[in-house]
């Protein structure tokens, strides 16, 4: 039997680059052998994100259990009809039969029967806790960075039953060919503001693709979008605001064209804070406005973030202009375009030797002996 639940992390008080990162995590137990995978889901409890942690799960396994386990689900169905919730069940049903897994169930209020992993969640806790500590930091790069120091944690503690987990692996199923379908597919279309709203997100996307529809993969901390059968973006996922206003997920790269016609229109975009890359820009923006005004500061940064797109500079950017901050001085466009200016290079003197046009009539004369 193999068991799924989440459960909270947010007392382990992990930090992406500084900003608090909003996440739980999707637990999976053998409990003969001990064997465990956890996958950190950015968002609630879904059905993505139990195909997807459970898919990773039994793959990383390298088989498949006789029975599947899970509580009531009632997160997963929480402010769905009775049509979402018929068909997440369908999904979820057909989910396990793929794996040739029979799907079980907690009875509603009875604890006790998903204790196998319910206990265990404090375990893995207590092991995460403790390497945060012996690293002496909770703050990671990016989130694949936490990603991997979850699963190496994970991977100590299935070392240390690898005997037992060898045993039960001789009493599990053989994997399918190869995965199946662990997500949702919704198709959106791309209105004039280059962009389109999903689950009251809103996305901005390249503008070439101004009136296409595109198929969009939706999982639990991306997007994978596509037109026809072509794969042509990957977007993060973003998430409404708990106060139910729209979530924002913006690269600057997408309407910068539409910023340099009208720069006035960053002063008051709803989504200006997600429009910048690095906290450096914000920043920045925010000291133009108190040095120079409304009109040259929204040019100005207008300026500086079109500088990051066509040259390609933006980390070598954002720390250019935390010097200046850090120097109490404005950034200065002029001289960031100086700065970051293709360098000059002397072309090379290329020395091309005409034939004489007389050997034409040698080889013709030769071609007609031979003939």
């Amino acid at each position: 039997m193999g068991l799924s639940d989440f459960t909270e992390v947010a007392d382990l008080g992990v930090t992406i680059a500084g900003q608090n990162l909003d996440c739980r995590l999707y637990h999976f137990r053998l409990p003969f052998s001990g064997f465990e995978h956890a996958h950190v889901v950015l968002g609630g409890e879904s059905f993505v994100a139990l195909a997807e942690g459970l898919q990773n799960a039994l793959w990383a396994l390298g088989g498949v259990p006789e029975q599947h386990r899970t509580d009531s689900l009632s997160a997963a169905f929480r402010n769905l009809n009775a049509e979402a919730k018929e068909d997440l069940t369908t999904r979820y049903e057909a989910f396990c039969a793929y794996y040739g897994m029979t799907p079980t169930r907690n009875n509603p209020g009875v604890s006790h029967e998903n204790g196998s992993i319910e206990s265990s969640h404090g375990h893995l806790k207590s092991k995460l806790e403790d390497a945060l500590l012996l690293r002496a930091s909770r703050d990671f790069e990016t989130l694949p960075a936490w990603r991997g120091f979850v699963d190496e944690i994970v991977g100590r503690g299935n070392a240390r039953n690898a005997k037992r987990i060898d045993q039960e692996r001789l009493a599990l199923k053989q994997l399918p060919l190869r995965k199946t379908t662990d997500y949702e597919e919704v198709h959106v279309d791309i209105t004039s503001s280059s962009a389109f709203i999903l689950r009251k997100v809103f996305y901005s996307v390249p503008s070439r693709l101004i009136g296409q529809r595109l198929r969009v993969h939706l999982h639990d901390d991306r997007l994978e979008c596509f037109q026809g059968s072509t794969s042509i973006l990957t977007l993060r996922r973003g998430r409404a605001q708990p106060s139910g206003k729209h979530g924002h997920v913006v690269d600057y790269r997408h309407v910068i064209h539409s910023l340099r016609r009208k720069p006035m229109a960053l002063l008051n975009l709803v989504y200006r804070d997600q429009l910048f890359p690095r906290r450096a820009f914000a920043l920045a923006f925010e000291a133009l406005l108190g040095g120079l005004g409304e009109r040259p500061a929204c040019r100005a940064m207008v300026g500086i973030l079109a500088l990051a797109h066509e040259r390609g500079c933006e980390a070598e950017l954002a720390l250019a202009l935390q010097a200046d901050l850090d120097q109490g001085v404005l950034p200065d466009l002029a001289a960031m375009i100086e700065r970051f200016r293709p360098k000059d290079v002397a072309w090379p003197t290329v020395v091309v030797t005409l034939p004489s046009l007389a050997i034409y009539d040698q080889i013709a004369t030769n071609m007609g002996a031979a003939a």
